[in-house]
């Protein structure tokens, strides 16, 4: 986990364009779109990427998920967040009960 005074990590693209020309327009905008998806929480990067996904059309997903190094379920469930305009109450990225158990609750008191 990265911590406070940290940069992200910012994933490398495996496309083939990014692959034969590291310095193309294509693999500039795919290096831009990284850095901005490794600097967003888990929520703002699942509909960031796939409003992305979307806008590409057919095989989005597949492209998306290559570029950012997102399972491509995650992608999927970004956009149908986005399609279902589900709510989520400020301050919280993931919904009430989500994520990790507190380790009080995991570890039994002797």
């Amino acid at each position: 986990m990265a911590k406070e005074n940290e940069l992200p990590a910012v994933h490398c693209c495996e496309c083939p364009i990014c692959q034969q020309r590291p310095h193309s327009p294509t693999a500039q905008e795919h290096r831009v779109v990284n850095r901005l998806v490794a600097s967003t929480d888990e929520r703002s990067r699942r509909l960031f990427v796939g409003l992305l996904a979307r806008q590409h059309g057919h095989g989005g997903i597949t492209l998306l998920a290559r570029i950012t190094g997102l399972d491509r379920n995650t992608i999927a469930r970004g956009q149908r967040e986005l399609h279902r305009g589900i709510p989520i109450p400020r301050g919280r990225s993931r919904r009430p009960g989500a994520g990790r158990k507190r380790i009080e609750k995991k570890v039994p008191t002797s």
